[in-house]
């Protein structure tokens, strides 16, 4: 027979589990975790014996508390100790959290950015915050944003729907970066820039191409010409209820949601991120830098 005083031990024991998961998920998953994922991948569409070795990080949201531009010092700090042959950054550098105590200005999160280093040097895409947060940009249609203008000032390559050849003499690779797919709000209503035909048609001999696209929605029209396709964007749904993300910004749910996907033979590799989007939780989605070797045994 269960007693009064069972259930209200019962009670109290999931009460504290519940505070705890909580605490956990809003203090320290998001704040003192940092994880690094690997992959090694060999495309077919990347020459076999061609090494590269990227260094990827996703969707910084910068912000107080959560994602100071120290701290985005300290994460680019230890992304240079991996070794990138180029490191990429897949756009969102803005936060559109109202859970904040205050804003990190571009130039800020910018400066913390430039301390990035690799031979062949650190190339961006902007994301759809980075869009949204800039009302200028929304107001007038413009074809740039402030983090454009702010990633351009610390001798960042952004790319805005083009390609630019990269790698050495004798192993040539092609970086090919999308305008946002989700540029433009207006009430529920999102307009992209993105245009990928006209992306890859830069593209002039038959070196490798990896692709970055900051939401991985793109990736069901990428031709198999692209080695590799980059994104961000979803946080690995920035809460991962043993396998379920209940909230995945994609319209294919959790298909695209996390990690190497294939698909036809075509590769994907979506970053879970470093910061937050909408709240400041996560749960089973540390914050991740990641690390692709293409072209290793």
């Amino acid at each position: 027979m269960i007693t009064r005083r069972t259930l209200l031990k019962t009670a109290a024991t999931m009460a504290a589990g519940l505070v705890s998961l909580g605490a956990y998920a809003g203090g320290i998953e998001p704040l003192a975790r940092l994880s690094t994922t690997r992959y090694r991948i060999n495309p077919p569409g990347w020459p076999t014996g061609q090494r590269l070795r990227i260094v990827a990080l996703a969707d910084f949201h910068a912000c107080e508390p959560w994602m100071p531009a120290e701290r985005i010092a300290k994460i680019c700090d230890y992304a240079n100790t991996l070794d990138g042959d180029i490191i990429l950054l897949l756009g969102d550098y803005m936060s559109g959290m109202k859970l904040v105590t205050g804003v990190v200005p571009p130039e800020e999160w910018a400066r913390a950015l430039s301390g990035l280093k690799a031979t062949y040097g650190v190339h961006a895409i902007c994301g759809n915050h980075d869009w949204w947060q800039d009302l200028e940009a929304q107001r007038l249609r413009l074809k740039e944003t402030v983090a454009h203008r702010a990633l351009r000032a610390v001798g960042i390559h952004v790319h805005s729907n083009d390609s630019v050849r990269s790698g050495s003499a004798d192993q040539p690779f092609w970086i090919a970066g999308l305008e946002d797919q989700w540029a433009y709000l207006q009430g529920r209503r999102r307009t992209g820039l993105d245009d990928l035909g006209g992306t890859l048609a830069q593209v002039t001999d038959d070196a490798p191409i990896i692709l970055l696209a900051h939401e991985p929605d793109i990736f069901t029209s990428v031709p198999d010409r692209v080695a590799l396709t980059l994104s961000g964007h979803t946080h690995g749904g920035q809460v991962n209820l043993f396998g379920w993300r209940p909230a995945v910004p994609s319209r294919y749910g959790e298909r695209f949601a996390y990690g190497h996907v294939v698909e036809d033979n075509r590769h994907l590799v979506v970053s879970g991120g470093l910061g937050c989007s909408i709240a400041p939780v996560r749960f089973m989605s540390p914050p991740e830098v990641v690390v692709i070797e293409l072209g290793g045994v």
